[in-house]
């Protein structure tokens, strides 16, 4: 069927809405149309090729919708059905069968890829001729997605469905962070690098977790604002200090158990670990670009007990966080709609304009009626 959807041509080009072919779905797959789909980093980056998904692409992978097609083989979700779509994964290896499908061996072919990696095709088609169109399993950055019947996550109808899609990816890896992978005791002393999406996510994960020590550093005002209004304790801006690590480690009495690096940029993984403690742990899920080396002096790692982990996706089983991430909104824990701007799909340039200027933390397009 006809769709509208947002193509990036080339290299750092726009995200222009043009008319493309959607196929049916295939027996695994469901065919969403998407109500809101979450602009992340990981969009911009992979238009300006740090990851080079074949262009032209339709990107977005923060997508939410109502399910209006399923594939023969698809038993697990219906039409009708309102969803969250996630990162996907083959759900075979040992890591997927583990209950960790964010560390998929095939986690790159599976999200960057472009094509279906089981036979090499698309679902999108323009005059013609495949474009790439599963990206992060699902390319939200339309009306309507291919997603696999992995990737979806059925969603309840008490909650805006328009606000659900960044469940699919930055929130539930920032709040994944903290509550999966690090997993802080209560009354300990956290730092979050960088009050983005998943930074401020952490934020408010940290104060699930009951850490009573929460630092944010970051070089925007007005996150560091939000940052203190969703629960953290202190705020650095390094353009006012004369040395970041040493006043995160003066604010915590002598440094933090555990750091969160959200930003991608090396220099700041190599502060962050020297705010820890003995035996404290660094956790990095920011996005460098593919090669992006840091430099760690290895005795003081090993004579201080510290670790450093890679963080991907949270490390969230998406089909069980993301309700748990669902609940505790509803309940009022877990505020992240104060992250979100809406946008409508024909204003996408506008949002990723300012999701990289810093004046939207999440943006999110409107593009159909709930």
């Amino acid at each position: 069927m006809e769709i509208e959807a947002a193509v990036v041509e080339e290299e750092g080009g726009p995200f222009d809405i043009e008319t493309v072919e959607l196929d049916d779905p295939q027996a695994n797959e469901v065919v969403v149309r998407v109500v809101g789909a979450g602009v992340c980093h990981t969009d911009m980056i992979v238009r300006d090729q740090w990851y080079p998904t074949p262009l032209p692409a339709v990107l977005g992978h923060e997508g939410s919708g109502v399910v209006e097609e399923v594939g023969a083989n698809v038993a697990s979700v219906e039409p009708g059905d309102r969803v969250v779509m996630s990162f996907d994964a083959d759900g075979r290896c040992p890591s997927c069968r583990d209950g960790h499908p964010a560390y998929c061996e095939h986690f790159y072919e599976y999200n960057f890829g472009g094509a279906r990696p089981e036979d090499g095709t698309s679902p999108i088609s323009r005059d013609g001729e495949e474009i790439s169109g599963r990206f992060f399993g699902q390319s939200s950055f339309a009306t309507h997605a291919v997603a696999t019947e992995r990737n979806v996550v059925p969603v309840e109808d008490d909650v805006p469905l328009e606000l659900l899609g960044p469940l699919g990816c930055g929130i539930q890896t920032g709040a994944g962070a903290v509550i999966n992978s690090l997993d802080p005791q209560a009354g300990s002393s956290i730092v979050v690098f960088g009050a983005g999406s998943v930074g401020l996510s952490a934020v408010m994960a940290a104060d699930i977790k009951g850490c009573t020590d929460v630092v944010v550093v970051e070089l925007r005002e007005n996150r560091l604002e939000k940052a203190a209004a969703l629960g953290a304790t202190e705020t650095v801006n390094p353009d006012d200090v004369d040395d970041v690590v040493e006043t995160v480690r003066q604010v915590t009495d002598g440094g933090v158990e555990y750091a969160l690096e959200t930003t991608g940029v090396t220099d700041v993984a190599e502060q962050a670990v020297e705010t820890l403690t003995q035996r404290g742990t660094l956790g990095i899920a920011g996005a460098p670009p593919l090669g992006a080396e840091a430099s760690f002096d290895v005795n003081d790692l090993i004579l201080n007990g510290r670790s450093v982990t890679g963080i991907v996706e949270g490390d969230s089983s998406p089909r069980e966080f993301i309700p748990d991430l669902v609940e505790l909104y509803r309940q009022g824990k877990f505020p992240f709609d104060e992250l979100v701007t809406y946008y409508d799909f024909e204003e996408i340039e506008q949002a990723v304009e300012d999701s990289e200027n810093g004046d939207a933390i999440k943006p999110v397009l409107r593009v159909s009626e709930p």
